[in-house]
Order: structure tokens, then C-alpha cells, then sequence
């Protein structure tokens, strides 16, 4: 088994790794989540992604930062959802099960059949996923536009439909949360996704309808909020 020098390695990632998160680390990679980091993808205000080897494939790793996350905003989104009724407004708690919700929603999400990550482990703040793409990950819709918009578009809607139908809504959906790997969405990112029956379900949906209807129609397709809605929902 390797044994990292995180903080050497990842110097860029400051503030990342805790005591906490390198123990937490470690245990996942004695338990062969992952053979080791090779390098940091995105490196964000709440989490950093690394891609990592396993067994000669690579993975993604998403690490929340504890103290820098926005707890507050997390307990407003997650207090709502069902599942965590229980959660009391507490920075640690909050964000390891922002973390654990993330890995739930994407077992649903596998469940519905979407083009999205498969979930492989979750422990306290870090979430190990499949990494969609070949030797790195694929670009974001917003780096990679379709070459057929229309079917692109057709297909978003579509996976939105199989989402909605397994009781969940991804809840952050953008060109930013979406990516184009051989010309077919993928969908990332699922911690803001809430279950249908939760109360800002709708809202959360029409703004994700009303997001992604901007970026198509801004490269020439031609669509209707009441029909998009109508075709994820089968409602009126």
C-alpha cells in the first residue's frame, strides 16, 4: 500500500487536509477505495475534487472543507429534506451529511438508469465516485458544446424525467453540473438534490428547467417552459 504525504503533494490544496480528512483519507485507502491521489481537478470555495488511481482506473474524490463550507446554507437546503428531519444545526454534522446525501442521491440516481457517476464510498466529509471520461475527466457542457443541441437538449429532458419518476430533483442543474463525454449528458454534482416530496421540490425544479431552457435556447433550440415541465413531470 502507498503511503502519501498529502500536504506535500497537494500544495495548492491548503486548508484542504485536516487531521481529520487525512485520517479519513488514509482509512479509505487501507480499505482499497483508492490507491492514491494524482491530482487536484477543480478547487472550490466548499470542496476540492482530486482525481485518484484505483487499481490502475481512475476515480474521483470529492473533499468538503469543514471550515470553509457554508454550513448554514447547507442546513437550509438539507433541513427540508426528509431524510435528515433529524439534523440539528451543528457545522460538522451538517456537512457529513451534506456528504452522505450526495452519496445517497447518487445511488438514486444509478437507480433511475442516469448518465451519472456511480457512488463507490462515502466517509464523514469525502465522497469517492466513478470518474466519467476516459484518461481525464470529461468538460463541462459549458466547455463543450453539443453537436447536436436539439438531441442533446432531448436527452437532458429525458434523464430529468427518470430522475423526477424515481422521486428526486437534482436541484443545481447547469451547463456547470453537466458534462458532454462522446456527445451524451452526464450528470454531476447531485448534493443539492432533494426527494420530490420535500416543500421546495417544484421551485427547485422549475429553476433547474428554466437554467438549462437559457443555455439551449441560446444555441438555437427552440422550447417551452410549460412543455419541458410537462414532459419531466407529466403535469400541467
Amino acid at each position: 500500500m502507498v503511503t502519501l504525504t498529502y500536504q506535500e503533494r497537494f500544495k495548492t490544496a491548503k486548508g484542504v487536509f485536516d487531521e481529520s480528512t487525512e485520517r479519513n483519507l488514509f482509512e479509505l485507502q487501507s480499505r482499497g477505495f483508492f490507491d492514491r491521489l494524482l491530482s487536484p481537478w477543480r478547487i472550490g470555495k466548499e470542496s476540492n475534487v482530486f482525481i485518484a488511481e484505483k487499481a490502475h482506473k481512475t476515480v474521483i474524490i470529492k473533499i468538503y472543507r469543514v471550515q470553509n463550507c457554508d454550513f448554514k446554507r447547507m442546513y437550509n437546503y438539507i433541513r427540508k429534506d426528509r431524510r435528515y428531519e433529524y439534523l440539528k444545526n451543528k457545522r460538522r454534522d451538517i456537512i457529513f451529511s451534506w456528504a452522505q446525501r450526495e452519496y445517497k442521491n447518487l445511488f438514486r440516481a444509478k437507480k433511475a438508469h442516469l448518465n451519472a457517476p456511480s457512488p463507490i464510498a462515502w466517509r464523514c466529509n469525502i465522497l469517492v465516485e466513478e470518474m466519467i471520461g476516459d484518461q481525464e475527466p470529461a468538460p463541462q457542457l459549458k466547455d463543450a458544446q453539443p453537436k447536436k443541441p436539439l438531441k442533446f437538449f432531448n436527452d437532458i429532458i429525458h434523464q430529468m424525467g427518470l430522475l423526477y419518476q424515481n422521486g428526486l430533483i437534482h436541484g443545481d442543474l447547469s451547463s456547470f453540473n453537466l458534462l458532454n463525454y462522446q456527445e451524451k449528458p452526464y450528470f454531476i454534482d447531485f448534493s443539492q438534490a432533494t426527494l420530490t416530496n420535500t416543500p421546495n421540490s417544484e421551485e427547485l425544479l422549475e429553476r433547474d428547467i428554466k437554467n438549462i431552457l437559457a443555455f439551449f435556447i441560446s444555441l438555437g433550440v427552440k422550447a417551452d417552459f410549460k412543455e419541458t415541465f410537462k414532459k419531466i413531470t407529466g403535469k400541467n
